[in-house]
């Protein structure tokens, strides 16, 4: 057998392992140097391929068949070399469909003309065969278009190249290696091809697929020893776990390699142009971001990352990603947007400290209740023992005792229920149920309620609130408000007085007033009424004797309906209390119905 089938047995061997490193390049094509790379081997594989059936071809057509084979890779192999090496040396922001478009334009002249070269006879002037091997080998004079396309490849070779060799200057120790064996590799295929055709060394055969091995077995070792394809999936593995996490992959020298599609979402601007610059220049604006890149594995919680223009929170993880020697490869930052967590967390805090406020107002108001409920009790035992006695003593009268005993009974009264309302408000018993109400038929109401003891102090009441004055409160809320409001204004007017009550508007809300002609708020007291602590009630003007829950309840309450409550005082000359509670919200507006057929 001549040593042309044992070249051909070789050859088909490279076109196998093209053809396996273009299928593990396609598995991997989400990183875009693999796809190029991947494309670049293909065209070799139709290189070798057709040319391991060419040289044991035995006619002249047989050749010319397995030629147009190998002019399905050789036109566009160059070009898709030129196109990775921008990618490696990161140049990416110069490729688009428009600039491969016209990199194509020439390698499409080639692959035609080379297809239709019987017409023509411009790229091939003539083909023969040569015998003096021991079998035909084509014997092929080259004409214009041919030397068009290899004056062409040649130049995007060159200029491919001056981009490696700036690029490994530029390059740390360990990138030189790797960037080493992508120049000795590249060479593989122009350098074999440029002495086949210069003639230099006699070759009866065409020495340039052979390139493709040489080629193969630097970039072959350059893939595996110093990991220029493999950085990337091996992060992809833990992107796919976790896809909702934002992954960006880095090489020991800190350059980015690849992120996945969240990471744009949490970096403004990036993009696959970022793809091989370095991460000191990239992530100016993420100071967080970049000490992690440039430090050992860590992990942060709760950030905020400097250059995001929302609120947002972040757990960041460094790793090392390890190879299968698990020797470090590169690094890989997970970044978990964490915002919903730590809301959570703020709204549980948030529920914590008012369930420590309310346990503090309960245990302040059991202090209330202890004076409040137990003095008029006490009282009222002793007018009972009395009254006991009298009667068995004399048939006197006894309206003065039992006037008095009348109204510990009723404060007592009062006392209960306000405590079952303020109970229930807090405990969840009383529902939150805000409608629509006319403000000036609720406080009739709670004149007519309050009537007996207006009359017997002779206080004149008078409400200036229009009617259909509309607010949008809860019903019983508000009833309680206004009825301790002006229960307050009673208590401390002086026989005689004026009570008046005005509202006025205010944006999306109604300002009610109750002012009164009484004794007005001692100053020490005014600086603690609606505090957060709450005071023993004062004597009214005709001794009248609180329960010191009044205030605290109508504080609660405004608040629960979303409003504010203060006060005006001066001593002696009366006092007035505030309170706003919002309006009705508009009706969205129905389009009016129309008319017509269905």
């Amino acid at each position: 057998m001549s040593y042309n089938s044992y070249l051909s047995v070789l050859l088909m061997a490279a076109t196998c392992c093209s053809l396996v490193i273009t299928y593990l390049s396609w598995k991997r094509r989400e990183l875009p140097i693999a796809i190029s790379y991947g494309l670049g081997l293909l065209t070799g594989a139709f290189y070798t391929f057709g040319y391991a059936f060419e040289i044991v071809s035995t006619t002249l057509d047989q050749i010319r068949f397995w030629l147009r084979i190998e002019y399905i890779g050789i036109p566009f192999g160059t070009i898709l070399w030129f196109i990775l090496v921008l990618q490696y040396t990161g140049r990416q922001k110069y490729i688009n469909k428009w600039v491969i478009g016209f990199l194509m334009i020439v390698p499409m002249i080639t692959f035609i003309s080379h297809n239709t070269n019987e017409w023509h006879h411009l790229f091939y002037k003539s083909m023969t065969l040569d015998y003096s091997e021991g079998f035909p080998l084509a014997v092929l004079e080259k004409g214009p278009l041919y030397m068009l396309h290899v004056l062409y490849s040649y130049s995007f070779f060159v200029v491919g190249m001056v981009f490696l060799i700036q690029m490994f200057f530029k390059a740390t120790p360990r990138m030189k290696k790797q960037i080493a064996f992508m120049i000795i590799g590249s060479w593989g295929p122009y350098g074999f091809t440029l002495v086949y055709l210069c003639g230099i060394i006699y070759m009866p055969i065409d020495i340039s697929p052979f390139g493709f091995i040489f080629s193969g077995v630097f970039f072959l070792w350059g893939i595996y020893q110093f990991n220029m394809l493999r950085l990337a999936p091996l992060a992809l593995q833990k992107v796919f776990a976790s896809m909702q996490d934002a992954v960006m992959v880095f090489d020991l020298d800190n350059t980015l390699t690849s992120f996945n599609q969240s990471a744009v979402g949490v970096i403004q601007g990036l993009s696959h142009q970022w793809i091989g610059q370095p991460a000191v220049q990239l992530f100016n604006s993420y100071p967080v971001l970049l000490a992690k890149i440039v430090q050992g594995p860590s992990m942060a919680s709760k950030i905020q990352l400097a250059g995001s223009t929302d609120e947002q929170f972040y757990n960041v993880h460094m790793s090392f990603i390890t190879d299968i020697q698990h020797k470090p490869a590169g690094k890989m930052i997970l970044i978990s947007n964490v915002t919903e967590v730590v809301r959570s967390e703020e709204r549980l805090r948030d529920n914590a400290r008012q369930l420590s406020e309310l346990n503090t107002f309960k245990d302040k108001m059991f202090n209330v209740v202890a004076h409040d409920i137990r003095d008029p009790l006490a009282v009222l035992i002793n007018l009972m023992e009395l009254m006991e006695d009298d009667m068995q003593d004399c048939n006197g009268d006894h309206e003065e005792i039992v006037r008095e005993m009348g109204q510990q009974i009723q404060n007592t009264f009062i006392l209960v229920e306000s405590l079952l309302d303020w109970f229930r408000s807090q405990r969840g018993g009383m529902i939150f149920n805000p409608v629509e109400r006319d403000l000036a038929l609720a406080v009739q109401t709670s004149l007519r309620l309050l009537h007996v003891r207006s009359e017997s102090k002779q206080i004149q009441i008078i409400s200036e609130i229009p009617k259909d004055t509309y607010v949008y409160a809860d019903k019983e809320m508000l009833d309680l408000i206004i009825r301790n409001l002006l229960s307050n204004a009673i208590k401390f007017t002086e026989l005689g007085g004026t009570i008046r009550l005005r509202t006025e508007h205010a944006e999306d809300r109604i300002i009610v007033s109750v002012s009164d002609t009484g004794e007005g708020i001692p100053t020490d007291q005014a600086s603690t009424l609606l505090q957060e602590f709450y005071p023993i009630s004062s004597m009214g003007t005709a001794g009248e004797r609180g329960v010191g829950l009044g205030l605290t309840l109508c504080r609660e309450f405004v608040r629960l309906n979303g409003g504010e409550i203060w006060f005006d005082s001066a001593p002696a000359q009366g006092s007035t209390f505030y309170f706003s509670i919002p309006t009705p919200p508009e009706a969205p507006t129905q389009p009016p119905a129309r008319g017509g057929q269905r």
